[in-house]
C-alpha cells in the first residue's frame, strides 16, 4: 500500500507557528524556503531499503500542551527511570512531545558560561550563535525531502555551546519522551565545542504507546573545534508505530574528536545516517552502535566517515542482533579523500541471527583516494558461535542463559560506554525484552 506523500502542513501553517513560538526573523524564513522545497526534493535513497511506502505524513504536529513540572516525580515512571538521582551535579533537561517540562541545571555549568538550553529559549536568547551553527557545515536542507520537512517543521530541540578551555565533568542529558502516540516529533540537536574544551551529552528517545502512528524526523548537527572532544551517546526506543529518520552528523576540526556510542533500539521502521567530517589535521572519530531487530520490522543503517585532514583515524564498529522476520541493512563506508594523507580508517560491521527468517546485511564500503594511508574493514553475519554455548553450557550454564550472556557481550562496546549508570541500566532490560 502506497502512502500519500502529501503534507499536511504548508506555507502558512509554517509561519504562523514560527511567530506564535516568537522566532527571529532568519528562523522563520529558513522554516518558509525549507516547506516550499519540500515538494520538489526525493526521500532518501538508503541502498537496498525502499521507503517510499513508510509513513513519514500521519501524524500531529503539536502533541501535549507543554505544563512545567515541579519534580522528578511527576515524570512517567520509565522517564524517571532514565535519570540518575544519586548526585547533585546534574544537568538534565526532559522534553514531553518536545517541550521542555522539568529541567535542573547545575550552578557550575553556568559559572563556566556553558549553554545547556532547550532550541526555543536558543532561538530567543542566543540568536546569532545558534545562526551559525544551524544547518551549516554538518547537514544542509536541501539533502533531501525529510531534511527540508524536518526544517519547516521543527518543534523540539537542544542547543549546547561550551566555550574555550572548558571541561565540563557532569554529563549532560536530554530525555525526549512522546507522551502523544501520535505527535510527531522533529528534534533538532546541536553541540559546539570551541577550542580545547571537553563535554558529554547523552539523550534518551521513548514512547509507550505500540498501536498509534507517528513520525520521528531527528537531526544532530555536532562541531567539534580544534583540540575538543565530544563524547555522544544516544538511546533510541520508539515504539512499533512510530517511522523514524534519524540523521545525527559530526564536523571535526584539527586535533578534535567525536565519540558516538548510539544504542538504537527502535521497535518501527528506522532509517539512521550517522556520518562525520573529519575535517582538520589530526581530527579523529570512533563510531560504535548496536541495534536489535525484531517482528516484521525494517531498518537501515549508514556509518560514514569521511577523511579530508592529514593523519586523521576514523573507527567504526557496528554491531547487530536480528530475530521472527526482522531485516537491517548495516552499510559502514570509509572514504579518504585525495591529501589526507596517513589518513586510518578501520571498520567492523557483525551481525548475529537469531531466527531463519530474519536478514542482516553487512556491507564494508572503503573509498580511498589518496596513496599513504592505511584502512582495514571486516564483516561477519551468521548464528551464534556453537563453540561459546558448548563451554559456557559445560560451565553449568543453560542454553538460554549461555545465549543471552553472549548477546550481552556482544552488545556491550555501547552499553558500556554510556556515562549514566540508570541509562546503562535501562538499556540492558530493554536489550532482554527485545530478544527474549
Amino acid at each position: 500500500m502506497s502512502v500519500d506523500t502529501k503534507w499536511t502542513y504548508d506555507e502558512q501553517y509554517v509561519k504562523e507557528y514560527s511567530q506564535h513560538r516568537g522566532e527571529p526573523d532568519w528562523l522563520t524564513e529558513e522554516r518558509l524556503a525549507a516547506i516550499r522545497l519540500a515538494d520538489k526534493l526525493e526521500l532518501p535513497k538508503p541502498e537496498k531499503t525502499n521507503i517510499k511506502t513508510w509513513n513519514f505524513t500521519s501524524f500531529k504536529h503539536d502533541g501535549t500542551p507543554a505544563e512545567t513540572l515541579q519534580s522528578a516525580e511527576e515524570l512517567h515512571e520509565d522517564v524517571q527511570r532514565l535519570i540518575d538521582t544519586s548526585t547533585n551535579e546534574q544537568n538534565l533537561i526532559v522534553y514531553r512531545d518536545g517541550k521542555p517540562v522539568y529541567q535542573t541545571i547545575s550552578s557550575n555549568l553556568k559559572e563556566q558560561g556553558v549553554l545547556f538550553v532547550d532550541l526555543e529559549t536558543a532561538a530567543k536568547e542566543h540568536s546569532e550563535l545558534l545562526r551559525k551553527y544551524f544547518m551549516s557545515q554538518a547537514v544542509n536542507v536541501d539533502e533531501n525531502r525529510l531534511n527540508a520537512l524536518h526544517v519547516a517543521l521543527l518543534n523540539g530541540g537542544t542547543f549546547v555551546y561550551v566555550p574555550k578551555n572548558v571541561v565540563v565533568e557532569a554529563p549532560l542529558q536530554t530525555v525526549n519522551w512522546q507522551e502523544d502516540p501520535e505527535a510527531g516529533l522533529f528534534n533538532h540537536v546541536i553541540i559546539v565545542t570551541e577550542d580545547n574544551s571537553d563535554v558529554t551529552f547523552l539523550e534518551n528517545y521513548v514512547s509507550f504507546n505500540k498501536d498509534k502512528q507517528a513520525v520521528a524526523n531527528i537531526i544532530s548537527e555536532v562541531y567539534a573545534g580544534p583540540g575538543s572532544k565530544i563524547s555522544y551517546g544516544a538511546v533510541d526506543h520508539f515504539e512499533k508505530g512510530v517511522t523514524t529518520y534519524v540523521n545525527r552528523r559530526g564536523y571535526v576540526e584539527k586535533d578534535g574528536r567525536i565519540d558516538w556510542a548510539l544504542g538504537q533500539m527502535n521497535e518501527g521502521n528506522t532509517v539512521s545516517d550517522n556520518t562525520t567530517l573529519l575535517q582538520g589535521e589530526g581530527s579523529n572519530t570512533d563510531s560504535k552502535s548496536v541495534t536489535i531487530g525484531r517482528g516484521e520490522q525494517s531498518q537501515n543503517f549508514l556509518t560514514h566517515i569521511i577523511h579530508y585532514g592529514k593523519h586523521s583515524d576514523g573507527q567504526i564498529l557496528t554491531h547487530g542482533v536480528m530475530k521472527d522476520s526482522a531485516s537491517s541493512i548495516f552499510n559502514g563506508v570509509t572514504k579518504i579523500e585525495h591529501g589526507a594523507t596517513k589518513a586510518n580508517g578501520e571498520q567492523t560491521e557483525r551481525v548475529l541471527m537469531l531466527s531463519e527468517r530474519s536478514r542482516g546485511d553487512a556491507n564494508p564500503i572503503l573509498l580511498i583516494d589518496e596513496d599513504d594511508v592505511t584502512a582495514g574493514h571486516a564483516a561477519s553475519v551468521g548464528r551464534i558461535d556453537p563453540l561459546q554455548m558448548f563451554y559456557l553450557m559445560s560451565r553449568g550454564l543453560s542454553k538460554t542463559e549461555a545465549e543471552r550472556l553472549i548477546i550481552h557481550g556482544f552488545l556491550a562496546p555501547v552499553v558500556n560506554a554510556l556515562p549514566i549508570q540508570a541509562v546503562k541500566e535501562r538499556l540492558t532490560e530493554v536489550i532482554e525484552r527485545k530478544v527474549y
